[in-house]
């Protein structure tokens, strides 16, 4: 198992991507901390990892909350010794094309998904530090790459988590925390719920491998950019998309 007694944080965990990371990681070995915003999907989540044979805590947490996120990575530390990875996956979309979207619209998007990032990167910096060790995972995505329709607000937090995700690499990686950035495509997950069967048929024939992603697919991404067999990995901005850029 490559994640064998690694202690991993993961925001969004109760979903999704989120929630197949959680999965994927327990199963390769890993103490899963689910945090997610909804009692009810991180106790399912849990319950789950544990029903399997692996370890699991849950917190009801909001990115958006600096003070929250400390006392809960006080009690991880409290209930494990470590942290060795923190996921970055929680996220949330508000689309709107630009003439159209308001200013609640953007800055809501920008807390959660680009704020949000930093304030966890910023409440389990100090025990990496202390540790020396430690890895951050942040979810982009292809629309921080390239932008994308009716998404200003989405595609400016994106490209944002990036920045920061190379910033960290550079500034952290010689006290052995490395940051990298995984950039999905579009995924069958419940945030394409709103998008209409028409619009994600033609999404399917962008892509060269003919097909939406599976949440498993970003999720085996993080658990390989988390183990040991990518120590050299270090401010990498990873596209999962199968192609859809090409």
């Amino acid at each position: 198992m490559r994640l064998k007694d690694k202690v991993a944080i993961i925001t969004g965990a109760g979903r999704g991507i989120g929630q197949a990371t959680a999965y994927k990681f327990a199963r390769e070995g890993a103490k899963v901390v689910v945090c997610d915003l909804s009692p009810e999907w991180i106790e399912e989540t849990v319950e789950t990892i544990r029903e399997k044979g692996g370890e699991s805590l849950g917190f009801v947490v909001d990115v958006r909350d600096l003070v929250a996120l400390e006392k809960m990575v006080a009690e991880v530390v409290q209930a494990y010794g470590h942290i060795d990875c923190l996921v970055n996956n929680a996220g949330i979309v508000a689309d709107s094309q630009l003439k159209n979207m308001t200013g609640a619209q953007f800055d809501r998007v920008i807390e959660v998904n680009l704020k949000g990032v930093y304030n966890c990167a910023k409440a389990v910096v100090d025990v990496m530090l202390r540790q020396q060790f430690g890895v951050i995972l942040n979810a982009s995505s292809v629309v921080g790459l390239y932008g994308n329709f009716g998404q200003t607000n989405y595609a400016a937090s994106k490209a944002g988590v990036i920045g920061m995700s190379n910033t960290w690499a550079r500034e952290l990686g010689r006290k052995g925390i490395r940051s990298n950035s995984v950039c999905p495509g579009f995924i069958h997950t419940p945030i394409l719920g709103s998008i209409p069967d028409r619009v994600l048929a033609a999404l399917e024939e962008k892509v060269p491998l003919g097909r939406l992603g599976k949440p498993e697919e970003i999720a085996n991404t993080f658990a390989f950019l988390a183990s040991d067999e990518a120590s050299y990995i270090n401010g990498a901005v990873i596209e999962v998309s199968g192609g859809i850029a090409l």
